[in-house]
């Protein structure tokens, strides 16, 4: 039996090709006792509000259809976000030399959160490396809690 993220994002395919988008992720989480399904979209230029309103409603009723959630839940479907979580290998090659922030379990030297720029990520390992302070810095996966795109201003 498939995920709920794995059938959702087969669901959404066509209706997020049709919006000229591209599937970023698909969470289906539990918070405040309220499970939601998320649909996070990118797309070139970025995602507006009518291509999710578009997804959406399509998604919406293939998921009716195909009733895959047993008890109620409640279907999110937006923009990745300028600070978007890295997750996948393939998420850390494409934005390579770009500014992340690296959060972390434990603290190192008082600091759980550190900025820097994105270096290297090995692929086998899980390893992150950014430049922080114009040195490297390597955090092994297990220590990493979270991976996210940082903005500058």
């Amino acid at each position: 039996m498939k995920k709920i993220t794995e059938l959702t994002a087969e669901l959404a395919a066509p209706a997020i090709a049709e919006a000229g988008c591209t599937l970023w992720d698909v969470e289906y989480v539990k918070e405040g006792g309220t499970w939601y399904l998320r649909v996070l979209l990118d797309k070139e230029g970025g995602v507006d509000i009518l291509d999710c309103e578009s997804v959406s409603r399509k998604l919406s009723d293939l998921l009716d259809e195909a009733d895959p959630i047993e008890g109620s839940y409640t279907l999110e479907v937006g923009s990745a976000g300028a600070e978007r979580a890295l997750k996948r290998p393939s998420d850390f090659a494409r934005f390579l030399g770009n500014p992340v922030l690296v959060k972390l379990y434990r603290a190192i030297d008082g600091q759980k959160e550190i900025p820097g720029v994105l270096s290297a990520y090995d692929e086998e390992s899980g390893a992150v490396t950014i430049e922080a302070g114009g040195m490297p810095r390597t955090f092994a996966k297990k220590d990493t809690a979270l991976v996210r795109l940082r903005v500058e201003f």
